[in-house]
């Protein structure tokens, strides 16, 4: 099947920058994912063009024509730009030097050359769908590697050796696996032999680009095909070792499952039941899918053989929490990805047990507390776990968690369960009691907490009346010397104090 770029996509103003270089004696070409994109039926947000003229010349010619423009990447050949269009759009434009780039084989940081041809800036790009450009402004197609033949056949394929593209830079041994995950494209023989070779070539790139790549590919359409290259080539052992380690042999008699592809169906099933834009989870939700890859990584550390040929994998939802975080803070996420994310690996084996056991409404109302606004995500988390080709059981934990939800929402409607308070604040603890700030009051607090979660809201008077029942109960209460009663009004965890420095 052959391809043909939709240029009818173009903006104008592409064309008009086209013919402003081409006016003052320089080549401008389109180049890259945007020429690629073109070939998929899709704009890209971003436009990147490549030209034989220096960053000095290159702003000499568009300073002018562009609304503003910046210089960060000058020392790389780049100069940025901003342009309105007809439809006052603000497009982003990149303007690069030809480039011929060699790159110390210790470092990811790249030796600038600038070049004079275009075909040689095309071949130092990463893979043949990348490497092609649209000469403007006559629109003429540059493909010197076969991008358009291999965006046709679904390949990933770098348009010289693959050793010599991925020793130059071992990042894009992350990015074949991304656009495998982003387009469903396989990977050419050669570059899967190069990416299992040099794996270990990974490990001069940073965490946080590696981090970059690793989200691509968890958010991508077949986020599955990039976790098994990742995987299969070596890289996952480098960069997200737990999920390798998910492979546990099965016993002679199989009688537990691949943890492995069990995790990729969750992620998969996880990923849709995604929502819309409007929807409580717009996809891709990257803490949702990456709590279902991990949801079972404790699995390995927790695994026991039983007595009568079972196997057990008892508090592996804690185990796996703690190396999901552990991961993740290697991989240098932020703080509320990484509390997200763990908190739902940490929650995923709550609801088991729901429908044999039945719950009370206080156990609900901890769910939807413990949960809190990951709730959504650990509802469809949950669903996307049950993986058994038993149909029957299948069906019996659909029913079970409709029946839970349905519970949620009327709970929800009466107690306003996303934000479950003690019916009585600190300001009333203290004044019902007749006590200071200090540590008798947080366990009022924490007391009326429980009994709100147990019991639902309780009303002022029969809280009052609660309260008096547990205070009366409490030792600081009735003080027997002045002492005690000195530290009933100690602030909470008292420090020891240090007095301002004199002068």
């Amino acid at each position: 099947m052959d391809l043909v770029p939709d240029t009818s996509k173009f903006d104008p103003v592409v064309l008009e920058l086209g013919r402003l270089f081409a006016d003052a004696g320089f080549e401008l070409s389109l180049v890259g994912g945007p020429v690629r994109d073109l070939f998929l039926g899709r704009t890209s947000p971003d436009l990147d063009f490549t030209t034989n003229a220096t960053p000095e010349q290159i702003l000499a010619v568009a300073k002018k024509w562009a609304d503003s423009h910046w210089e960060m990447g000058r020392d790389f050949g780049t100069i940025g730009f901003r342009k309105r269009n007809a439809q006052q759009e603000v497009l982003l434009i990149e303007i690069t030097t030809y480039r011929a780039e060699a790159y110390d084989p210790d470092s990811r940081k790249p030796v600038v050359a600038f070049g004079t041809s275009l075909v040689d800036d095309l071949q130092r790009r990463d893979f043949s769908v990348n490497s092609m450009a649209l000469r403007l402004p006559e629109m003429e197609l540059v493909d010197p590697f076969g991008g358009a033949k291999d965006l046709a056949s679904g390949l990933i394929r770098t348009p010289g050796a693959a050793e010599d593209s991925f020793s130059d830079d071992p990042l894009r041994m992350m990015r074949a696996a991304r656009f495998a995950s982003q387009l469903g494209f396989a990977l050419h023989p050669d570059v899967l032999a190069a990416m299992t070779g040099m794996a270990g070539r990974i490990s001069i790139i940073s965490a946080e680009r590696v981090r970059e790549e690793l989200v691509k590919i968890i958010c991508g359409a077949h986020p599955r095909v990039g976790i098994d290259i990742l995987v299969d080539t070596g890289l996952a052992e480098l960069v997200l070792p737990e999920i390798p380690a998910l492979k546990l042999e099965t016993d002679e008699h199989h009688r537990h499952k691949d943890v492995y592809q069990h995790s990729l169906q969750v992620l998969e099933q996880a990923a849709s039941m995604e929502t819309g834009p409007d929807g409580p989870v717009p996809g891709p939700d990257f803490v949702l899918r990456f709590a279902a890859l991990m949801h079972d990584v404790g699995k390995p550390k927790t695994r026991r053989f039983e007595p009568g040929g079972g196997v057990s994998f008892r508090h592996h939802d804690l185990a796996g929490a703690k190396l999901t975080a552990k991961r993740m803070k290697a991989l240098r996420f932020d703080n509320d990805s990484i509390k997200a994310v763990s908190r739902l690996v940490e929650l995923h084996m709550r609801f088991y047990g729901y429908g044999e056991a039945g719950w009370t409404d206080s156990a609900v109302r901890r769910y939807v507390t413990d949960a809190g606004p990951l709730l959504e995500r650990l509802h469809r988390l949950t669903r996307s776990d049950v993986t058994t080709r038993n149909q029957r059981k299948a069906d019996r934990l659909a029913f079970a968690y409709d029946d839970l939800e349905q519970r949620i929402a009327v709970l929800a409607e009466q107690e306003e369960l996303d934000s479950i308070r003690p019916d009585l604040d600190g300001g009333a603890i203290m004044a019902l009691l007749g006590i200071k700030p200090g540590r008798v009051v947080g366990r009022a607090y924490n007391f009326m907490l429980e009994q709100r979660m147990e019991y639902g809201p309780l009303g002022l008077e029969k809280a009052e009346e609660i309260l008096r029942q547990w205070w009366a109960e409490q030792p600081e209460s009735q003080p027997e010397d002045p002492k005690q009663l000195q530290d009933l009004e100690q602030p909470e965890a008292p420090e020891q104090r240090q007095e301002p420095a004199q002068g």
